[in-house]
């Protein structure tokens, strides 16, 4: 399952950053996720427990925000919305578009639990 493998990739950038910020304990997570991305938001979802497991990370919530398909229209320079088998124009409907967003895959914050200084 490639999401296991994202997964584990984004629990050693978990664990960096816990150590870098001198952390106990990561307690949420929040995710970023494009519907062009190549990653299945659920399948990801199902396959963090199982990554997380024995890292600062396990027993954290992880939350998914899905983010929409965003276009720039190269014809009328309109910024819209798209769906991802058919990124138009949403204002004029021309099929020449930049895309703008919607392939993302990214860690957003993260809520750490910091050791206390003796």
């Amino acid at each position: 399952m490639h999401e296991l493998a994202v997964c584990q990739g984004l629990m050693t950038q978990v664990e960096q950053i816990a150590r870098r910020e001198n952390a106990e304990q990561v307690t949420r997570i929040l995710l970023s996720i494009g519907p062009l991305s190549g990653v299945e938001a659920q399948l990801l979802a199902d396959a963090y427990p199982i990554a997380a497991a024995g890292t600062v990370a396990e027993g954290a919530q992880l939350e998914i925000e899905q983010l929409p398909i965003r276009v720039k229209c190269l014809t009328c320079s309109e910024e819209t919305e798209a769906t991802a088998n058919r990124l138009l124009c949403g204002a004029c409907g021309d099929y020449r578009t930049r895309l703008l967003s919607g392939d993302e895959l990214l860690l957003m914050s993260l809520e750490l639990e910091r050791r206390q200084h003796a």
